[in-house]
């Protein structure tokens, strides 16, 4: 099962304000944890929104909306993507998860769990992303 766990963008990281020296260690030490128990897929921080833009569809047309955007809170700041064999396994990693605010701070956190092949019904277009190895 995999996991997506997503670090809630704050006003600070939006200013593109870099974490302090002891939180990127705390993030290692966790990050490390996770490889050596065979659990992590990926992880990574992400640029303020300053740096992005968003694709709207209206009338089956693209169009591009360059950043920033307005509600930090809603936005993502990172993300960790984690393999594990349980729910349980997946909360017990995040319980783990260094606070993104610091000791004290406030911060969010969100997990999501992912789809898999098995998950969609059998077809060619499935068949497909198998062939990919995504998904």
């Amino acid at each position: 099962m995999r996991f997506m766990i997503l670090v809630k963008a704050t006003a600070d990281t939006e200013a593109g304000a870099m974490p302090e020296e002891t939180m990127v260690a705390a993030m290692a030490d966790y990050h490390e944890q996770l490889a050596a128990a065979g659990a992590l897929l990926d992880a990574s921080g992400l640029q303020p929104s300053t740096t992005g833009w968003r694709v709207h569809y209206r009338d089956g047309e693209p169009l591009i909306t360059d950043g920033p955007f307005a509600e930090a809170k809603e936005l993502i700041a990172g993300y960790t993507l984690i393999q594990v064999d349980s729910r349980e396994a997946a909360l017990d990693w995040v319980r783990r998860f260094p606070n993104p605010g610091g000791p004290g701070g406030e911060a969010e956190i969100e997990v999501r769990q992912l789809f898999e092949l098995e998950d969609f019904a059998p077809g060619e277009a499935i068949q497909r992303f198998r062939r990919l190895g995504t998904l």
